[in-house]
């Protein structure tokens, strides 16, 4: 057998037994529930000489958020290809300084090892979905005519770090007196489809804070962020052929407890 069949072999019944783990057992592969979230700790204030800072550690994925306040010639410039001038007054950088061998993602595209450089697609995607997350809760340019960048570095990784972006980017955002009109939070919600095969009742199993094992072998990784009032930003990646809107309506109604535990 080849190096990549023994692979495929290996996360077949890694996904097979972490299914029946949960859907038979009740618990999942760091002993949590269906709807527990894992440990939470922050800290603000880091780094005494910039505008904000915060470090957001959920489980074993912790990020490193740092705000930086300026003028309006410090707005991002765009090009575009007519030619006419376009800015964004807040922007968010998604950065990942970890090893290959720390974050398990493999290929020249997703290798994360790099510290200095362009960003890869995959941190952009990350960087562009909290961005979104957060601008809602922004002043308007009137009420505080200054630009605002967020800088998010991910130190350590095991799921959803680009929720955990929006987590500490909220917090950089208040450690740097900006006048957000809120708070909100981020979590990356799972699913175990056909419960049936692994011994449950055929009743879908959605999972609330996925961990990287989990998002590799479950059917879906939905990343919901927001707050007490509603959505902000929601990402879905699903491997399966389809979900039903009662599986999604359970899902959105599961993440708003879990962001709501975050808050």
């Amino acid at each position: 057998f080849t190096e990549v069949d023994v692979k495929l072999v290996f996360k077949e019944v890694t996904s097979k037994f972490l299914r029946k783990r949960i859907v038979k057992g009740g618990r999942r592969s760091d002993g949590r529930g269906p709807l527990e979230v894992r440990s939470i700790c922050s800290q603000c204030g880091l780094l005494p000489r910039a505008h904000g800072s915060a470090l957001f550690t959920r489980g074993e994925t912790q990020c490193l958020a740092v705000v930086t306040l300026g003028d309006k010639q410090m707005a991002q410039r765009i090009d575009n290809l007519i030619d006419t001038e376009e800015s964004k007054r807040f922007y968010l950088q998604h950065r990942v300084v970890l090893e290959e061998k720390e974050t398990g993602v493999h290929g020249n595209e997703h290798k994360s090892s790099r510290i200095i450089g362009a960003p890869n697609r995959r941190e952009i995607g990350h960087g562009m979905l909290a961005e979104r997350a957060l601008e809602p809760i922004l002043p308007s340019e009137k009420d505080f005519p200054y630009t605002v960048r967020v800088e998010s570095t991910i130190t350590e990784s095991n799921g959803s770090s680009s929720m955990a972006s929006v987590c500490g980017g909220c917090l950089a955002l208040l450690d740097a007196g900006v006048p957000v009109k809120g708070t909100v939070a981020g979590i990356a919600m799972g699913l175990v489809l056909d419960t049936e095969e692994y011994g449950g009742d055929g009743t879908p199993l959605v999972l609330s804070d996925i961990s990287g094992s989990e998002d590799a072998s479950g059917d879906m990784d939905l990343k919901v962020a927001g707050n007490e009032h509603g959505i902000t930003a929601f990402q879905m990646d699903i491997k399966t052929a389809g979900i039903t809107l009662p599986v999604i309506e359970k899902a959105l109604l599961q993440a708003k407890d879990g962001r709501m535990h975050v808050l």
